[in-house]
């Protein structure tokens, strides 16, 4: 299954992208050159088309590969909301995070991730352990993952204590001078001050004197009077 379903996605690729997107991810593992537009119908059409367990079999092979947009594949062809017994997938996302090392590939696997948080937040115990971990890219896909709670509207309790929890974590990683840990703490709030001004206003005001200049521009971004 993996052989077709690699070749089409291979046959969408434009060879004189694959040199630029390679440059522009800072990648070292193969980049074929194809769209993300492209990449994201051709996985649609595989959501439609395979089971769900045909499906994690499927990321699964294409995530292993290496490839750049196969596993930029792997995680879309699991990003759904609604997925009946998805445990099997809670699990082979988890098994991705210790690999992530690229932005755009974490970013697309996160986006699974946060779906899977949602359907049952009580795994927000697992995330809340990456926060401790030594790689960045680990510690990064905890705000990631979890954007979901900063875009929420009329919180109930249990979604506003996550909420609390979640920025408690952005707290801890303010001393860490990364530029993807200070952006992702950046984003986090940037998108939590559409939904709750005053509360993003109150982390500033806190944290903000510890943040990099770039990440409290970046958080601030839809704040009057920032």
């Amino acid at each position: 299954m993996l052989d077709t379903h690699l070749d089409q996605l291979k046959a969408l690729a434009d060879p004189g992208r694959a040199e630029q997107m390679a440059a522009y991810h800072k990648q070292t593992r193969q980049v074929l050159g194809v769209p993300n537009p492209a990449t994201n119908d051709l996985t649609k059409s595989w959501r439609q088309s395979l089971s769900l367990a045909a499906r994690a079999d499927l990321a699964r092979a294409l995530w292993d590969t290496d490839i750049f947009e196969a596993r930029i594949a792997a995680a879309k062809l699991l990003t759904q909301a609604r997925i009946k017994e998805d445990a099997p997938v809670w699990e082979l996302l988890q098994a991705w995070v210790p690999e992530f090392d690229s932005w755009a590939i974490a970013d697309h696997a996160c986006s699974a991730i946060a779906k899977r948080l949602q359907a049952d937040p009580a795994r927000l115990d697992t995330v809340e352990a990456w926060t401790q971990s030594d790689r960045m890219w680990t510690r990064r896909a905890a705000l990631v993952a979890t954007l979901p709670w900063a875009k929420m509207n009329n919180l109930k309790p249990a979604d506003q204590e996550r909420r609390e929890r979640i920025l408690g974590w952005a707290a801890s990683y303010v001393p860490d001078r990364d530029w993807f840990i200070q952006k992702a703490i950046g984003w986090w709030l940037r998108d939590l001050s559409k939904h709750d001004a005053a509360r993003t206003a109150a982390f500033l005001a806190e944290h903000g004197p510890g943040m990099k200049a770039f990440a409290r521009k970046e958080a601030a971004k839809y704040l009057k009077n920032a």
